[in-house]
């Protein structure tokens, strides 16, 4: 099914909202109490693990090994790491992310000139899922292709500020580069073939978007989220988080834990199509945002996908007779459809894939 070319009902930004100085939120984003945000005390000595990548790029082979070893542990029981020393400058980081910011608080005109329509989500957006009187999150964004060739189009990304569009190629390329170096990684942690995920994807015609995320101020945090649950539906994703201002949590068994961003690093989390593709070998990990009542936050997520037409199921040599082939084949133009309509709900699409015993 296509998704319609316009919205079902008026469009709302939430930093509109926010900039009332109202005392309460609208009960459109009001949660219903189970999916409230929850505080562990607990827990916030907890974090996802954090990995150096120095040793991968320039080490020896038993200083990349080891390095390996790390982002295979933190693959298999988190499904979430934080990397540094990654190789790109902390002046493109910090750039790319207040660039960013700066694009925000253009003039509302002026961002209204990339709102975008359900079709492609491409542009300037405040919901993510197109179902009519939905439950909707505190944040608003700008989603944008760099891969296929075909798809970016830079007339559809922002003129100001006027660095932003040079700073955001800059960036994509990087992420390009890194999200290759882990899928090698990944391959070689499987015991696969150093580039046979990289095939999986499609090779060198794989997909990357960046959503950039802006979550205002919210004079009631504990009653909505700036991002429901879920999983990402792509292959693996690079979040630049706000070093300034914690919001992203991670689910881990029954905890919600929230991710103390180090400085300069890049958040990794595998997405459904690798944990496909692995037969559940990797998990994609179920994490929201939360809001916060003094300061908005500002990231980046660059999703590194597999080409939209390309079917994936289960590698071939990670299937046995002990351990069959846990899901369905599926494109992943099919897969996305589901998010692109229903927006946000936690784990059901990838558990919907898994084959009938």
């Amino acid at each position: 099914m296509d998704s319609p070319s316009e919205w079902l009902e008026p469009i709302v930004r939430v930093q509109s909202l926010s900039d009332t100085g109202s005392q309460t939120i609208p009960n459109r984003y009001i949660k219903p109490l189970s999916q409230r945000p929850s505080f562990n005390i607990q827990s916030d000595n907890l974090n996802i693990p954090i990995i150096d990548l120095y040793e991968l790029i320039n080490g020896d082979t038993t200083s990349q090994k080891a390095i390996m070893y790390q982002i295979s542990i933190a693959c298999h029981d988190w499904g979430f790491f934080q990397i540094v020393n990654h190789g790109i400058s902390h002046e493109l980081v910090d750039g790319a992310r207040e660039m960013w910011r700066e694009f925000f608080h253009q003039p509302m005109e002026v961002k209204q000139d990339y709102a975008n329509a359900p079709k492609t989500y491409e542009g300037y957006g405040s919901r993510l899922g197109y179902q009519k009187g939905a439950v909707l999150d505190w944040s608003d964004y700008f989603f944008l292709h760099y891969l296929p060739s075909n798809l970016k189009n830079h007339n559809k990304w922002p003129l100001q500020p006027p660095s932003l569009s040079y700073v955001t190629e800059e960036y994509s390329n990087e992420i390009v580069r890194l999200g290759k170096v882990l899928l090698s990684v990944f391959s070689t942690n499987l015991g696969l073939q150093e580039d046979h995920l990289q095939h999986a994807f499609g090779g060198d015609d794989i997909g990357a978007c960046l959503r950039v995320n802006f979550y205002p101020k919210c004079p009631q945090p504990d009653l909505t989220l700036g991002l429901s649950s879920h999983s990402d539906p792509g292959g693996m994703t690079f979040l630049l988080s706000d070093e300034h201002v914690s919001g992203l949590q991670v689910r881990k068994a029954d905890e919600w834990i929230t991710v103390k961003p180090e400085r300069h690093a890049i958040i990794v989390n595998i997405g459904d199509q690798i944990q496909v593709l692995t037969n559940g070998i990797y998990k994609s990990v179920e994490h929201r945002v939360i809001v916060n009542p003094d300061k908005e936050r500002v990231s980046l997520a660059y999703f590194f996908n597999p080409k939209s037409n390309v079917l994936i199921k289960p590698v071939a040599e990670l299937v046995t007779s002990t351990k069959p082939a846990l899901y369905q084949p599926m494109t992943f133009d099919e897969y996305r459809l589901f998010i692109r309509t229903k927006g946000p709900q936690g784990k059901s699409q990838v558990e919907s894939l898994k084959s009938p015993r």
